[in-house]
């Protein structure tokens, strides 16, 4: 058994506190210190230290975006509503459909998928997006 100091290993003590603890738990401890002592040297020594005010886009992906919950029930509100209105459309207009928007596929490749023009698969996306608009 090792007896350590607390306020050496974690910066809430404020005062010497010391317990006996294992030999194992006593090494991890030290090794942890080192680590953070390690990685706080090797930050400073390849000046990894960032600022939000650079402007290059570090604090938006930092920062996660997480909606109020009127702004969640309104973004589920119209997720519900336009999966109904793409349901009520006709199968080969909804396929295309979801097929162009949701899965990013070009008017052509859709066109070579069912073996018809890609007019045909323009004017039926058409038609399908002015059907769900009178849905909404």
């Amino acid at each position: 058994m090792t007896t350590i100091n607390l306020k050496e290993f974690f910066y809430w003590y404020k005062t010497d506190e010391y317990i006996e603890v294992t030999d194992e738990v006593a090494e991890e401890l030290r090794a942890d210190k080192r680590y953070e002592v390690t990685h706080h040297r090797r930050m400073k020594r390849n000046k990894a230290n960032y600022s939000l005010d650079v402007d290059d886009g570090i604090e938006y992906a930092a920062c996660e975006f997480q909606p109020s919950p009127e702004v969640a029930l309104d973004l589920m509100e119209q997720y519900r509503r336009l999966c109904c209105a793409l349901n009520h459309l006709p199968p080969v207009q909804g396929q295309r459909i979801d097929a162009h928007y949701l899965l990013g596929w070009s008017i052509r490749e859709i066109a070579l998928a069912e073996d018809v023009s890609c007019r045909a698969v323009q004017i039926s996306i058409d038609r399908g997006l002015r059907a769900m608009r009178k849905f909404f």
